[in-house]
This record gives C-alpha cells, structure tokens and sequence, in this order.
C-alpha cells in the first residue's frame, strides 16, 4: 500500500513595500515621527492577520543622505522590533529605486508564487541625485507594472510630478499630505486596504485602495488627532 501525503498549503507572500524618504526636511513639522508610528502600527496590524491564503510581508527602503534596505521583505507577523527612522541629508531617490528593482526581481527574495507586491512611495522633497534613468527601470520593470503603485505627496515641496508618474491607480489619485497627521490616516487607509485584499477571494488582482477620507486627491480632516 501506497502512504499518501498530504501537504497543506503554504500562504502566498503578498509583499508591501515601502520606499520612505528620510531626508533631513522630515525631521521637521513632526513628519519622520508621525512615519514611524503609522509603519509601527501597520506592521502590528498586519501581523495579526490570518494566513490561509495571504501571507502579508513588509520591506522598508530608505533614502535620505544615503538609499538603504531599512527592514528585509519579512513576514509581518514575524517582525518583532520596527527599527525607527532617522531623517537626514538628502533625497536620493535614483539609488532607492535601484535597490526597490533589485528587491521585486529577486526570485530568492520574492518568489514567482508571491502576489501582485503594493509599492508606496513618500516624499516631501525633490531627488537630489540623479534619478531619471533608475526611476524609470523601476517603474518600467515586469514585477512593477504587475505592482499596486501608490504614492503620497508630503507638504508643498514635494515633487508632485515624479510621484504622480509613479502612481499607477488610476482609480486613486496622488494623495496629499498637507501636516504630519495625514501621513497617519494615509497609512491607516493603506492597512486597511491591505487587510482586506488579503483576505479577498483574489489576492492576486490589482488592489483597490479603499480611502474614505480622501476627496479630489487630497486627505480630509475627520475627528482622529495625533499626539506627538
């Protein structure tokens, strides 16, 4: 006779990575600590997720003074301790998007079963390197144009018109943080919206990224207040 086994079936990755500029002008206003409690509480958020179907991963790049891989794509549930940011120098977003292409063309790293990744870019300046070329082989790339791209606009320096190309919802707009408190309800708009696609009956379709609190692009007061 002839033992049968029987494999349950692993959870697919559905990764979210975020690419956070951290340069020095986010130190200002609150904004870098209002970035790091909205990343806190996204990852303890996802970390209670179930996992029968989707498995949410998180990786942070950063840039500013320098592009870094600031937390490796990690099963949230798994993330003990989120490291936090530190805003200075300047915004070099080419080198942040070599390392972004590098990340969701690895097989190693994302494997061919993951799920369309959810890729969000933040800004509240302009690149300060030159970054045309590597911007447009992240955005151009096959893992990217299968990505959610979304991305927020930080106050009224932010170059509005390299995120704008970098959004690819049309159905979502590029989003405008005017203080350090939008940043959170962008954030808690993306946990929710991830949330709930990982537990959809289709994971793997674009997702859709629910905003209640956003009308015409831009982020609405509601009563929440954030104490810094």
């Amino acid at each position: 006779m002839t033992l049968k086994k029987f494999v349950a079936n692993k959870p697919r990755a559905l990764p979210v990575i975020i690419l956070a500029d951290t340069s020095g002008s986010m130190s200002i206003d609150g904004k870098i600590n209002s970035l790091n409690q909205s990343l806190k509480e996204m990852i303890n958020s996802f970390a209670q997720e179930g996992r029968s179907r989707a498995e949410i991963n998180v990786a942070v790049i950063t840039f500013g003074g320098q592009a870094e891989v600031h937390l490796d794509l990690t099963p949230a549930y798994q993330i003990e301790q989120f490291e936090e940011l530190q805003a200075t120098g300047g915004t070099p977003l080419g080198k942040a998007c070599l390392l972004a292409k590098d990340l969701i063309e690895n097989k190693e790293i994302l494997p061919s079963r993951a799920y369309r990744p959810v890729i969000i870019l933040l800004s509240d300046g302009h690149p300060t390197d030159n970054y045309s070329s590597a911007f447009n082989e992240l955005i151009n790339s096959d893992s990217a144009k299968k990505a959610t791209r979304l991305a927020l606009s930080i106050g009224a320096d932010a170059d509005d018109s390299v995120l704008g190309d970098f959004n690819n919802d049309i159905e979502a707009p590029l989003f405008y943080a005017k203080n350090a408190s939008d940043i959170h309800r962008f954030f808690r708009a993306v946990t929710m919206s991830v949330s709930n696609h990982s537990k959809s009956q289709a994971p793997n379709e674009p997702m859709k990224l629910d905003f209640a609190e956003a009308a015409e692009g831009e982020l609405v007061e509601d009563d929440f207040e954030l104490d810094f």
